[in-house]
């Protein structure tokens, strides 16, 4: 047996051979060694390989990219880059948990001189803030990165200052989420084109202390505004842009908001909130092909619903042609004496492309649907979306005798004749009755149709699929393919 052993140690393979020269590995060219040690997405086990042999000692110095995983330590992540020796640092990613505006500044200078690609900060916060809460605390001054390309900043509602002076003459990518915005300069100066003359995509979300923003850029293409939060005034002169996206931006403020929008180039607009013409200028867009408006509401009650439901009906009455629409329809649980509301819409851009996002809430929707098809007969793709609270039994019976919501109630026998719909995708069936309903009027309506897609929810058993299935290929005349599939 003792023979045997040694037989087998005799012919195992060693990295060393035991008489102090480099192992086999240690022998490989430092950009195979620098590419392993990337792959372990931590610096600090990276770094722990220097008492592998001195031939490791300082490699992890030399890599391109830091990843400090959650919880990074400040401390850890300004010696190591005080240590770092390569020749450029084209990434730095840092995760936080409830860190302090303190903690980041003690290296993130020493970054910014650093930084020639990337960088990612994520501060997990344990819980959503108020405004008063964000403006408590000391502010993060953000240094300027004159080399930076990107930078991705999700501060968990920590104060951020950005800087009067300098120029992010690199930085073609900007992304802050969760911020507190403090300190005299405003981040419309700091992101305009004297500063940042290379930006082409800005996204600013879930944002306080920013009750005005001015951007003067010649070269942003991508602007998204996303819950900024008390939002008083928006002014955007950007000659290049071509997608602006404006989300629930104005909905909290107590006064009338003035936007003024120049963007000539644009060809997609996402203005999921308030709009009046008399207040809001959208200016010359005549390349607009894609437009997506605030949610319109169904069905309500009262004076207000109406209101909420204005500022979608005058944005899709502001354009004559556009390729794509975008629209969400919304329905409410049972309310007493509501009203139907599609009537609000009395007129839809010239359109090839209608892309309807349903959230029925056990409602019927096909007179809806019937309403917005008689207004773009010309439609050639139509795509429907269902979405809405786990599965449950109202949304598989048809509602009350009178319900507001199937009106008008002779959609189902009304003339239609949408001879260019050429196809058809549905999404997140969940094989009611309402559903079907309207797939069998499309059936009815469309006169050149080439192919319906359908994908079934995942909630939706496998039976179930296959029966509805059937069913609606019954449906179907002869000579449109039908693809059927379930959404994992």
């Amino acid at each position: 047996m003792e023979h045997c052993d040694g037989e087998n140690s005799a012919k195992r393979p060693n990295l060393s051979d035991g008489g102090g020269s480099e192992d086999r590995l240690s022998a490989l060219p430092d950009d195979v060694l620098i590419h392993i040690l990337l792959k372990l997405l931590d610096v600090a086990v990276a770094a722990r390989t220097s008492v592998l042999s001195s031939r490791w000692r300082r490699l992890w110095t030399l890599l391109p990219e830091l990843n400090f995983p959650s919880p990074s330590d400040p401390q850890h992540i300004r010696l190591a880059l005080t240590a770092h020796e390569a020749p450029a640092l084209h990434r730095l990613s840092v995760y936080f948990i409830d860190a302090t505006a303190e903690s980041v500044a003690a290296w993130l200078p020493m970054a910014a001189r650093r930084l020639s690609g990337n960088l990612l900060l994520i501060n997990t916060a344990p819980h959503n803030e108020t405004e008063d809460e964000a403006a408590e605390g000391g502010a993060l001054e953000l240094p300027c990165f004159e080399n930076a390309t990107s930078i991705h900043l999700e501060l968990g509602y920590l104060g951020l200052a950005v800087p009067p002076l300098g120029e992010f003459a690199g930085l073609t990518e900007l992304f802050l989420a969760c911020i507190k915005l403090h300190g005299p300069c405003k981040l419309g100066e700091a992101v305009s084109s004297l500063r940042c003359p290379s930006l082409q995509r800005l996204t600013v979300s879930d944002a306080w202390g920013m009750g005005n923003f001015n951007i003067h850029s010649e070269s942003l293409k991508k602007l998204k505004l996303i819950n900024v939060h008390q939002l008083q005034q928006l002014t955007v002169m950007t000659p290049a842009l071509i997608h602006l996206n404006v989300t629930s931006c104005f909905s909290s403020s107590h006064n009338l908001p003035v936007a003024n929008i120049s963007a000539p180039q644009l060809v997609s607009l996402d203005w999921a909130d308030h709009y009046d013409p008399r207040f809001t200028q959208l200016g010359k867009m005549e390349n607009l092909e894609c437009l997506s408006p605030y949610p319109f509401l169904v069905c309500g009650r009262g004076d207000s619903a109406h209101e909420l439901n204005s500022s979608c009906v005058r944005l899709l009455q502001r354009f004559e042609l556009i390729r794509s629409l975008s629209l969400l329809l919304a329905y409410t649980t049972d309310t007493p004496n509501k009203q139907y509301l599609m009537e609000d819409i009395k007129r839809l851009p010239d359109l090839t492309h209608l892309a309807l996002y349903i959230n029925p809430a056990g409602h019927s929707f096909g007179a809806s649907v019937f309403h917005l098809l008689r207004m773009c007969t010309g439609v050639r793709n139509l795509v429907l979306t269902f979405y809405s609270a786990p599965h449950h039994p109202e949304a598989q019976t048809p509602c009350p005798s009178g319900c507001a919501c199937d009106q008008p109630p002779n959609w189902k026998t009304e003339q239609l004749a949408l001879d260019r719909l050429r196809e058809v995708e549905i999404w997140h069936l969940r094989a009611t009755e309402h559903e079907a309903a309207l797939v069998k009027q499309l059936f009815e309506w469309e006169t050149v149709l080439e192919k319906m897609t359908v994908y079934f929810h995942c909630s939706v058993t496998k039976s179930t699929a296959k029966k509805f299935w059937r069913m609606l290929r019954n449906f179907s005349r002869p000579g449109v393919r039908m693809i059927g599939r379930r959404v994992a």
